[in-house]
């Protein structure tokens, strides 16, 4: 088997063609490109996106950024459009046909039907002289002078020309929309990303039991309260449920080290008087931040002023916020 021994610049000069097909893009943004997204606002419908062959596969995706940057977006198949799929277009709706040639015998029969609904018709093409770029209300011009390959045949720099054109389009209207991180998590609730957004320390902390002592206790009944709730601590409370300070197991340790009898020794004169706290109501990032700030791997919870409970470092690595 022959080795190609460019295979290193072939990879470059594809990069290379492609990063300048998309400057080339960038510098023709223009002002119909903002009307169109004014247009898009302006619209009560969603936005249905169709193509075919590698091109549908590129709506898919850009579709799929839409729907989660709020955006209602909807992706129709050209081949399935003439076969009932034109159905799903409402009235209200725009649809975005992509296509790099703009003159496919599939894109010159659907551009009629689609029309006909008299729905908005934008073209995601790179030739402005097309069939398709003259029947369309706006012309996003995805410009494509020629493929990657050696071959000027494989769907390479068209494709990513259009992906990037999209990504554009739906961070334009994003931004329009005053689309905040909170909106994000409310569509990504499942991920790690999603749980940084919106997570909160109230949605954690019940999962433990609350360890706690009152300051009478013994050293003894301080080590099984660590122990049993597996925390790593334990806060002291009086009876009134106030909460005096905390107890580490790394305090212990420290207490043994220095300490022969230490049977007698008071809860109150081991305790860390000033522990670290966070309210219930702070985001589940907040407590990360400040237990890597101070070095700690736990905090106590507030609620209204009152501790309820902890949240540990290991809360944070299971839920995926670190």
């Amino acid at each position: 088997m022959k080795l190609n021994k460019n295979i290193q610049s072939t990879a470059k000069k594809v990069l290379t063609q492609e990063a300048e097909a998309i400057l080339q893009v960038s510098a023709a943004i223009n002002s119909e490109f903002e009307a169109c997204v004014e247009h898009l606002l302006a619209k009560p419908g969603r936005i249905v996106f169709t193509g075919i062959g590698k091109s549908a596969l590129i709506a898919q995706k850009i579709v799929a950024t839409l729907n989660s940057t709020g955006s209602p977006a909807l992706f129709m198949h050209a081949a399935d459009a003439i076969h009932g799929d034109l159905g799903m277009i409402q009235r209200g709706d725009s649809v975005i046909c992509i296509s790099k040639s703009g003159d496919t015998p599939e894109i010159k029969v659907l551009v009629p039907l689609i029309k006909r609904l008299g729905v908005s018709l934008i073209a995601m093409v790179s030739n402005k002289q097309s069939y398709l770029a003259q029947q369309s209300d706006f012309i996003l011009h995805a410009q494509a002078d020629s493929e990657a390959d050696l071959l000027n045949l494989a769907p390479t720099t068209s494709t990513t020309v259009a992906l990037a054109l999209g990504d554009a389009l739906a961070v334009c209207l994003l931004e329009c929309k005053g689309f905040t991180s909170l909106d994000f998590a409310k569509y990504h609730p499942g991920g790690a990303l999603g749980k940084r957004l919106y997570l909160k320390v109230a949605d954690i902390y019940p999962q433990h039991e609350f360890p706690h002592i009152l300051p009478q206790a013994s050293i003894q009944e301080a080590i099984h309260e660590i122990s049993s709730k597996r925390l790593g601590a334990t806060t002291v409370m009086n009876e009134k449920e106030e909460l005096l300070g905390i107890i580490t197991d790394g305090d212990v340790r420290r207490m043994l080290e220095k300490q022969h009898d230490w049977a007698n020794i008071q809860i109150i004169h081991m305790m860390n008087p000033n522990p670290k706290t966070i309210s219930s109501d702070a985001f589940a990032t907040e407590a990360l931040s400040i237990m890597q700030e101070k070095n700690i791997t736990q905090l106590v919870v507030l609620e209204k002023e009152k501790a309820v409970g902890f949240i540990h470092l290991h809360d944070l690595l299971r839920e995926g916020i670190v």
